[in-house]
């Protein structure tokens, strides 16, 4: 007989720093767009990439406290969870969790390369299960990418061992993702389903990914899609639905 399992529903979005496909840079316009056709009523995580200004101290530009009110979601980084006291993530990386969901710890990870990349690690419990959920956003770079991808490999070997979930714009963009998101670089098996989020109007390019494992699996994914999406953002929002096995 299979083992029940727990379900959590996530969405990752990069929003282009709130620059839009008609080259208007609008937060305002990207935190409506998010609420309105994004995120839904039974969201349990919220990942966003390039949250965060560009260049430093790296300023937050979204209306956190809108987004909270109007979602139900919150904010899960405290500011060790942050660049600094002006951002809103790390280096754009920016979580929101259900207000069941309990954020045990929040890491933050430097990966390597010229330009500025990082990977928020939350440890998390929820629905009586624990587990994990690595938020990040890759280089452009193949070469970077395997190397930011051991990074992180390295960084979940050393830690407990939990159920697991790896998300954001890992900006591979082959289906079968390449050496970096093998196991091995991760030094375990992480998969999940490729769904075209790139460009916006016209995915082609599966960039933006879930990839689950150690007790974690993708059950299904969906590009969202929708006219305020069409026109905030260059990437599509990406909705997966996760579930672990219950323990024995």
């Amino acid at each position: 007989m299979p083992k029940p399992t727990t379900c959590f529903d996530c969405l990752s979005w990069n929003i282009h720093r709130g620059r839009g496909e008609d080259g208007v840079v609008d937060p305002a316009r990207t935190v409506d767009v998010l609420c309105r056709e994004v995120a839904r009523p039974d969201t349990d995580l919220l990942v966003l990439q390039e949250a965060d200004e560009e260049c430093p101290p790296h300023r937050g530009i979204l209306d956190i406290a809108g987004i909270e009110g109007r979602t139900g979601l919150r904010h899960a980084q405290e500011i060790s969870g942050r660049w600094g006291a002006d951002s809103h993530g790390f280096l754009g990386v920016v979580c929101f969790v259900h207000p069941a969901i309990r954020v045990e710890r929040v890491t933050v990870l430097d990966l390597p390369g010229q330009c500025h990349r990082g990977a928020v690690v939350l440890d998390l419990a929820g629905k009586g299960r624990a587990f994990r959920l690595i938020a990040t956003h890759l280089s452009l770079s193949q070469a970077l990418r395997i190397v930011q991808m051991r990074t992180i490999g390295q960084h979940v070997f050393r830690r407990d061992d939990r159920p697991t979930v790896i998300c954001g714009d890992l900006n591979e963009w082959r289906p079968w993702g390449g050496l970096a998101l093998s196991r091995a670089v991760l030094g375990a098996a992480f998969d999940g389903p490729a769904r075209a989020t790139f460009p916006v109007r016209r995915p082609i390019l599966p960039l933006d990914r879930f990839l689950a494992g150690q007790g974690a699996r993708i059950d299904r994914t969906e590009v969202l899609d929708g006219p305020g999406i069409r026109i905030a953002s260059d990437h599509r929002p990406l909705a997966a639905r996760i579930s672990l096995a219950c323990p024995d």
